[in-house]
């Protein structure tokens, strides 16, 4: 019959546990020295080896011949209890049997010395389940146990055990296994069980089994299933994204390519993907990006291993460390809403529009969205430009375009002719606003001379015009119109601006949209043309 790899290679000695060298060098030293607790508790996350250590204790305190503190796994007591036949050695779910009784009835057994080995060993799985009333049952016989008696408990979340409980126990706490040493573990069992694992592929699993051995045996057992197994082998048995996969999608987002993004999410979901996962793995991506972008010591022995130092210094050449914060909260309001949203895929499409679009209320602060421009001005990301507004003779609806001057018989299209049409009633006009000719002059003369964020926002997100003589300055946003508007600025703005025109010139800063409409009344103008001719002096207002 198969057996699963994590239990066919569950280790048979300390010596074999991985990853936990703090905790088994301990427990060799007691069981040389013969000064072993009466309770032990084991705590850490999943899969680091919590109930593998417990039962090599058990047996190593019975074995009839240790090996430096190891069992020999080769004598009776350490068949016996491998193979399940010594009643002496009993392991209990407390998930299941996490009432009073059970423990009453636990208690009830303590008494009873061993009858096959030298100690009865209880061995208490997840013990943060029991109950109240059983932890209070329990606490009595765990602070004074009979001699022959020993207790190992195991738990995942140390917070929900009792004080009480804490204090009358030896406590080991379970690191999580490194990737490294969980990629070379899996290429030995690779290479026992005749699995073509790649090497690639044995840091991707690792990477993806976050500290835990027993899903990295696991995560293996379903690759191995269609043979040889590589990275896209590993990608494609478990629904997750490959190393090239999270760079591609990085790469679109980092160019604002919306389509692209969309594409491959697409490509994803139709591979049965689950795209919150998809974008848990861009959380890593950028985590290892940001310990890239902004450390200034050597940084490849924190990232993972999935990724090189290189390649991640390839994905932040353009990207400021604001804009990656700004995606990792993008990315962690997405996934709140993706775990109750009706439809998935349209959150996560959603997500990469918010992603490819940021707007100032995405950045954590101005000096964050100052250093994203910064880093495109530096980076030469091209920015898109203010598009002029249309000319009033080009109103919208009539596509016919003026024919060749040289045309005698062409109607007399320079405005000779009078627009016989009935004005509408207050309509509104939409002149075209002339550039302020000295802009790109003014931009270059105040390099230096005013803050660099108002400088970079000026560059990016303003537009010089001119209106009645005056410099009016418009900004696509308002935290550029608030940096441009504040006085030092406003002041070295006028002398520069007074310097290229030559006489001192009005300057204005207003935020698009704020635009003034200046409605047309027939009415009035013709009122105002009938007072003229009979030289009445009329005030305009």
């Amino acid at each position: 019959m198969y057996q699963a790899l994590y239990r066919k290679w569950r280790p048979q000695t300390f010596a074999d546990v991985i990853g936990q060298q703090h905790i088994t060098d301990t427990l060799r030293a007691q069981l040389q020295s013969g000064r072993l607790s009466h309770a032990y508790l084991f705590t850490g996350t999943r899969g680091t080896g919590k109930t593998t250590c417990a039962k090599i204790l058990a047996r190593a305190v019975n074995c009839e011949n240790p090996v430096n503190g190891d069992p020999c796994n080769e004598c009776a007591a350490c068949r016996g209890i491998l193979d399940g036949s010594v009643l002496d050695v009993t392991e209990i779910d407390a998930a299941s049997n996490n009432g009073v009784d059970n423990i009453r009835d636990l208690r009830d057994e303590t008494r009873y010395t061993p009858a096959q080995v030298k100690k009865r060993v209880f061995i208490i799985d997840e013990v943060h389940m029991l109950s109240i009333g059983a932890f209070n049952a329990l606490l009595k016989t765990l602070e004074e146990p009979p001699e022959h008696v020993l207790f190992i408990l195991a738990t995942t979340e140390l917070h929900k055990v009792p004080a009480t409980i804490l204090s009358r126990c030896q406590r080991f706490d379970f690191r999580r296994i490194g990737a490294e040493d969980i990629a070379r573990r899996l290429l030995d069992v690779a290479g026992g069980e005749g699995i073509g694992l790649t090497e690639g592929a044995a840091r991707l699993i690792a990477r993806l089994a976050d500290g835990a051995m027993r899903d990295a045996l696991s995560m293996l057992d379903r690759a191995a299933a269609a043979g040889a197994v590589d990275e896209q082998t590993v990608t494609a048995a478990l629904g997750v994204m490959g190393q090239d996969d999270s760079l591609r999608l990085a790469g679109s987002l980092k160019a604002g390519d919306l389509a692209a993004a969309v594409g491959l999410l697409d490509e994803y979901y139709n591979a049965g993907r689950d795209l919150a996962s998809v974008y848990d793995q861009m959380l890593g991506l950028i985590r290892d990006a940001l310990l890239v972008k902004t450390s200034k010591t050597d940084v490849s022995a924190l990232i993972s291993p999935a990724y090189s130092v290189q390649t991640l210094q390839k994905l932040c050449d353009g990207l400021a460390a604001s804009t990656l914060i700004a995606w990792s909260r993008v990315i962690g309001d997405a996934l709140d809403r993706m775990r109750s949203a009706a439809n998935r895929r349209v959150e996560a499409e959603l997500c990469a529009v918010r992603l490819c679009s940021l707007d100032a209320d995405s950045y954590d602060t101005l000096g964050g969205r100052v250093e994203a421009l910064e880093e495109k001005l530096k980076n030469g990301v091209p920015v898109q430009a203010a598009q002029p507004m249309p000319a009033s003779g080009t109103a919208a609806g009539i596509g016919d375009e003026p024919p060749p001057p040289d045309d005698s018989d062409a109607p007399d299209w320079a405005g000779g002719q009078e627009d016989t049409r009935a004005p509408e009633k207050n309509e509104a006009a939409a002149p075209a606003a002339a550039d302020w000719p000295h802009w790109p002059a003014l931009l270059e003369a105040l390099t230096g001379k005013i803050n660099t964020g108002a400088h970079t926002n000026l560059k990016l997100s303003a537009r010089g015009i001119e209106e009645d003589g005056a410099l009016v300055i418009l900004c696509e946003d308002g935290i550029t119109a608030m940096l441009a508007k504040a006085e030092p600025t406003m002041k070295v703005i006028r002398a520069q601006a007074a310097a290229l025109a030559g006489a001192p010139v009005k300057v204005k800063v207003q935020e698009a949209g704020d635009e003034p409409v200046h409605k047309k009344n027939t009415a009035v103008d013709e009122l105002i043309g009938r007072a003229k001719a009979f030289d009445i002096q009329v005030k305009e207002l």
